[in-house]
């Protein structure tokens, strides 16, 4: 008889199979086989929030075969991810299979290595039933929030609706985000700046207005500017103080799940979905050339900074071996996770430092090297020593008025010979300064005063966003990307370049959230909520208890929000447009239909007219050289056609790309189904060629 090991996924199956041998049959749960049921609450709120979960449709025979495969197995392991999830799945496949609770069968893996898994066997327990309710606790919590307010919404605004515990909150946080920058008043104000050179220099330098008579200036507009620069016309400008120092910068610590989704987005354009999609590739294991199926990373869902003695010793030697001794701090680094972290793996890093990207980069697809090297790189440089500046401030007299000038020079690149982490808002650039004395007279080469307007705070990205939901401790690392996902999917928020921006229905919907169920939309609240869900999973708190609390107020303000909205429906304002209706000539407004936004004319009823909202693809017409526009068919599906429909009926559910034709330079498509292919749909060319999947970078839409 064999042992039994059930894992959540296929790929992960395959590669620690690899690392036990025969004795072993390692299977895919596929996620999760119980849940809550679709078409009912499933939680007795009267019964102490008794649970009813189901076994999910289309998993019969799966359940067959596991049940099958567990009654003649002489032990079963219950290896699902190492987190509150995947605990919570174990706890499932116990009760399902018939398990011991208490039997030490579950095993974790921080990584999918052969000292990972082999680790993770030594040292099996029983399932974390405090894990397993913190869990449990979140579903019903989500559930209670979901059922019971979206048929509030339904009645209210529009069918369909939905309300979410955390998915609610990030809307607000938008819809906040936009009445703030509608409220800004922007002022003008200027600066005066100036470039100066040194006697002997050829290139001048950067020096700005910032005092008159010792005192901070303030340029409010460009009669100031004009007479400033007047007076500036009669003086010299001297060197007045020259202050030298030296400048240490640290690298930034290791990925957790936030700073990695954050990352992701700012360098290399990835939405949160896409970043934990190819890092669960990483981690479950790549057939990697030379080394077979092996785990490149350790566990993605992660909020520690902690990091394995083992790992510290191995980056060392590579860092030493690699860039020299003198890369080395003198002692490792240590980083200190947050209070709230649950700290139950690593941070994310490479399982081998010391395999470099480019020695993989033929076994990935493009998103797995992409995302592997820039945690390789993260990890590699959190080791490396600080990098040394030199820096030169000086302060720079012409009259009355003082100019500053600063600058740097790299003594020693240290950590940034590899990696530098990105920022939200880009710093201004400082270069070099040339040797100045104090007391020396300098050259004006050119001096002006240029206006400027102050500007409102920034939409949402979807790095800021996770930034802003992690400081609030709103969600968990698992949540944030599926949150994203959510509130872009029900139309309640949507992409403007890389911006996020609420939806009218978004905005409306969040207002009637906030009149009448305040704490659910309250960062403050949720934060809170998700505290006592860390007690739970502590064992601090009863999440019978805690659930007791929540609930009792819970029904009441949801009975008070029927009160007050008795009779009364929310309308959805139409977005306007600047096109006109070609039949009747009103203006054409934007509406939300079964299947997404659609134009109407504002004259319905007595018109009505509509017409499809369609983007451009960036594809070039093969039949008529117009453009390749994304349309959407009657049941949602996506096709590209011509912009000259009906005049040109060039169709297709092939993607154009932005690869041009070699044999004649039109737009190129790929197929989406079997056999596939890139091609060109231009007559009488003819070129294919063949893709792997695998190895097609995925757009962002």
């Amino acid at each position: 008889m064999s042992k039994l090991i059930i894992v959540e996924s296929p790929a992960k199956a395959k590669t620690i199979k690899k690392y036990l041998g025969e004795d072993f049959d390692v299977v895919a749960s596929m996620g999760h086989i119980r849940d809550l049921p679709k078409s009912k609450l499933g939680v007795d709120v009267d019964n102490d929030f008794a649970v009813i979960y189901e076994n999910i449709s289309g998993k019969e025979d799966l359940i067959k075969s596991l049940k099958s495969k567990a009654k003649k197995s002489e032990q079963v392991y219950l290896a699902t991810d190492p987190d509150r999830e995947g605990e919570a799945i174990s706890w499932h496949l116990a009760n399902l299979l018939g398990l011991d609770l208490a039997e030490k069968n579950r095993v974790t893996f921080n990584e999918i290595t052969k000292s990972g898994v082999q680790g993770g066997m030594a040292a099996p327990r029983g399932i974390d039933l405090d894990l397993v309710n913190a869990q449990q606790a979140r579903r019903v919590l989500d559930r209670l929030v979901g059922y019971k307010i979206s048929p509030f919404l339904w009645k209210k605004v529009r069918k369909g609706l939905s309300a979410g515990r955390v998915q609610s909150v990030a809307v607000r946080l938008i819809v906040d985000r936009e009445d703030e920058i509608n409220a800004f008043k922007s002022e003008e104000y200027w600066s005066v700046d100036a470039m100066l050179k040194a006697e002997g220099e050829k290139k001048a330098f950067p020096a700005k207005l910032a005092s008159k008579n010792g005192k901070k200036l303030n340029v409010k507009n460009k009669e100031i500017a004009d007479a400033i620069l007047e007076d500036l016309k009669k003086e010299s400008f001297v060197v007045d103080t020259v202050k030298k120092g030296t400048r240490k910068k640290n690298p930034a610590p290791p990925f957790t799940t936030s700073t990695l989704q954050q990352e992701a987005s700012r360098k290399l354009g990835f939405q949160a979905r896409r970043t934990m999609k190819a890092a669960q590739e990483l981690y479950e294991g790549i057939e990697v050339e030379g080394l077979g199926a092996v785990g490149l990373i350790t566990y993605m869902r992660t909020d520690s900074l902690r990091l394995s003695a083992e790992a510290l010793a191995d980056a060392a030697t590579y860092i030493k071996g690699k860039f020299g001794s003198k890369y080395l701090p003198s002692s490792p680094r240590v980083y200190k996770s947050k209070a709230a972290a649950q700290d139950a793996h690593e941070a994310i890093r490479p399982t081998m430092p010391e395999l470099e990207p480019l020695q993989v980069k033929s076994s990935l697809s493009s998103d797995q090297y992409k995302l592997y090297k820039l945690i390789w790189e993260r990890f590699i440089a959190c080791q490396m020593a600080g990098a040394l500046y030199d820096t030169v401030n000086a302060d720079i007299k012409a009259g009355v008025y003082g100019f500053k000038a600063s600058g740097f020079t790299v003594q020693f690149d240290g950590f940034t010979r590899l990696y530098e982490e990105s920022k939200d808002e880009e710093e201004e650039s400082v270069s070099a300064l040339p040797a100045l004395q104090e007391g020396a007279e300098l050259k004006v080469d050119e001096i002006a005063g240029n206006q400027h307007f102050t500007q409102p705070p920034a939409r949402f990205t979807e790095a800021s966003l996770i930034k802003a939901l992690e400081e609030k401790g709103i969600g968990r690392p698992s949540t944030y990307a599926p949150t994203i996902t959510t509130i872009i999917q029900r139309g309640y928020v949507e992409r403007e370049a890389k911006a996020l921006k609420p939806t009218v229905l978004g905005d409306v919907t969040t207002r009637l959230m906030s009149e009448q169920f305040s704490n659910i939309v309250d960062a403050g609240f949720t934060a809170g909520m998700e505290r006592n869900l860390d007690e739970i999973a502590e064992g601090k708190q009863n999440w019978v208890n805690t659930m007791s609390e929540f609930y009792t107020d819970f029904a009441e303000t949801l009975k008070k929000a029927e009160e007050n909205m008795e009779g009364k429906r929310v309308r959805i304002p139409d977005e306007a447009t600047d096109e006109v209706c070609e039949l009747c000539g009103k203006p054409m407004v934007i509406k939300m239909g079964r299947f997404g936004k659609f134009m109407a004319c504002s004259g319905f009823p007595e018109c009505k007219n509509t017409k499809k909202i369609v983007k451009d693809s960036g594809g070039i017409c093969p039949t008529c050289g117009g453009k390749i526009l994304t349309k959407r068919s009657k049941t949602g599906k996506t096709f590209y056609g011509c912009e000259k429909y009906p005049e040109c009926t060039f169709a297709t559910w092939d993607t154009p790309i932005e690869e041009k034709c070699p044999k004649c330079g039109a737009t190129l498509f790929r197929t989406n189904g079997r056999g596939r292919k890139i091609h060109c749909l231009k007559e009488n060319c003819g070129f294919e060629k063949p893709y792997s999947a695998k190895k097609v970078e995925a757009k962002d839409e």
